[in-house]
């Protein structure tokens, strides 16, 4: 199956231009939202401006006999609301002929030919109306001209909608500001991603080494993130625990070779002695037994791969039954004692109540045989053993010397043999991976519960 070849980028590049570009559309947003209430609000003040300078205007022309005078007071009220563009005051009877006006010409599309108000103003009972005049969006405000409680006609207050919501000024400091942020916020994940990511590349770079079989590495810790600072010491325990695992397995392998090396190259000078008629008699008959064991020990082994293997690879079946747990116990350690060369002291504990599992009593024996084994070989024929059967599982100790501390962490690896085992038994390291593998076969699991100098204490979990 064939994948495309996709063309990746750095993570620091990959993520910061993601942020920019969210920020970005973020900041959009915002400035449209900002730009649109600000517009309104503009509109909305200057609108309510314009009503008080229409009805202050309406005051002025109701006892105004010169218009010049007038003028000068629009004027000076401009100032003082400070519109920047002042409006078009118009004056007209009460019927809506202008009178006077517009106050300041005539504004957009509106030429003194043109100058005419639209009739709705006056026949809508709003003050303030937005319509359309040539095209333009304007807004009006009209307000009545009273004198002696009599309606004398109107003062309208013009001005289009761009007039009242020219804010530049402000606009200009709001994309000044969103700018500013988008490049602040940029900056900013930018600087924390490098700084976050640097930890990361030391990591895959260590990686990469590691592929290429170097695994002395050392990387810095001294990181205040919890997630990052567990996956550096991770990585930096996993690169140890490689490392020991290296050492060992080229040290087992060299073991292994010498352990199905020794039995054959043992054969090889038994049989060749007798052949060639070196020994004869009785000891030609023990020549011949020691090739037997010899064969026999070199048979274990081979059996031993072959197991492990089959369990490792999957093929491997099981026939589960449901056992009396009380009497299966006993029998397998009493089958096991008469098997034994040298005397063992054993002594089986069960409990009163009669517990039964659905197991496969054939792996379960396997597994006890070989901690069986392990604990006599350790005691050396000198101690006890004990086998204490409970609901949730099946222990089994020794008074032996117990397993050395700095090989507890090693003692399921495959092929691993103690230093002292080393010396004292051969073998290839397979019984406790293999055992371990069949609890777990089983659905429970084997595990070191406790050793010290006192012994060791291995605890078969049942499911």
């Amino acid at each position: 199956m064939f994948t495309k070849n996709k063309k990746r980028t750095t993570l620091l590049k990959y993520w910061t231009t993601r942020y920019l570009f969210s920020l970005c559309i973020g900041l959009l947003i915002l400035g449209i939202g900002s730009f649109w209430w600000i517009r309104q609000t503009t509109i909305d003040n200057r609108l309510n401006l314009l009503e008080y300078l229409a009805a202050e205007s309406a005051e002025t022309a109701a006892g105004q006999k010169n218009f010049e005078d007038f003028d000068r007071r629009i004027d000076q009220r401009s100032r003082v609301l400070d519109m920047g563009r002042p409006p078009q005051i118009f004056i007209t009877n009460k019927k809506g002929v202008l009178v006077r006006g517009p106050h300041r010409g005539p504004g957009p599309e509106m030429g003194p030919e043109k100058l005419k108000l639209p009739a709705n103003i006056f026949s809508n009972n709003e003050t303030v109306q937005k319509l359309k005049i040539n095209g333009t969006s304007v807004y009006t405000i009209k307000e009545p001209i009273v004198i002696d409680s009599v309606q004398k006609g109107w003062v309208v207050v013009m001005q289009t909608e761009d007039q009242l919501a020219d804010v530049n000024q402000e606009y200009r400091l709001i994309a000044i500001l969103l700018i500013g942020l988008g490049l602040l916020g940029w900056l900013v994940i930018y600087i924390l991603s490098k700084r976050i990511l640097k930890p990361i590349q030391e990591v895959a770079l260590a990686a990469a080494e590691i592929k290429e079989g170097q695994y002395d590495i050392k990387l810095n810790s001294d990181v205040r993130e919890q997630e990052i600072y567990d996956l550096v010491t991770s990585f930096e325990e996993m690169t140890q625990r490689l490392t020991q695992l290296e050492k060992l397995r080229a040290e087992l392998l060299a073991g292994v070779t010498h352990d199905l090396k020794t039995p054959v190259t043992s054969i090889s000078g038994l049989v060749q002695a007798v052949r060639d008629g070196i020994v004869t008699g009785e000891e030609r008959q023990e020549f011949l037994d020691i090739t037997l064991k010899e064969i026999h020990r070199l048979q274990t082994m081979i059996a031993d791969l072959l197991d492990f293997n089959s369990l490792s690879a999957g093929a491997f079946t099981l026939h589960p039954e449901t056992c009396n747990m009380n009497e299966l116990i006993h029998n397998i350690v009493r089958q096991w004692s008469v098997t034994q060369q040298n005397e063992v002291k054993y002594v089986v504990y069960t409990p009163e109540k009669i517990i039964t599992l659905e197991t496969d009593p054939l792996r379960l024996q396997q597994i006890l045989i070989n901690l069986l084994n392990n604990s006599s070989q350790a005691m050396d024929g000198k101690g006890l053993i004990t086998v204490t059967l409970f609901e949730d599982r099946i222990e089994v100790a020794d008074n032996g010397p117990g397993i050395p501390e700095s090989e507890q962490p090693y003692i399921f690896e495959r092929f691993f043999r103690g230093e002292k085992k080393k010396l004292k038994v051969r073998g290839l390291g397979l019984g406790l991976p293999f055992s371990k593998m069949l609890a777990k076969a089983l659905g429970g699991d084997l595990v070191l519960k406790e050793s010290d100098s006192g012994g060791c204490v291995f605890s078969v979990v049942l499911r």
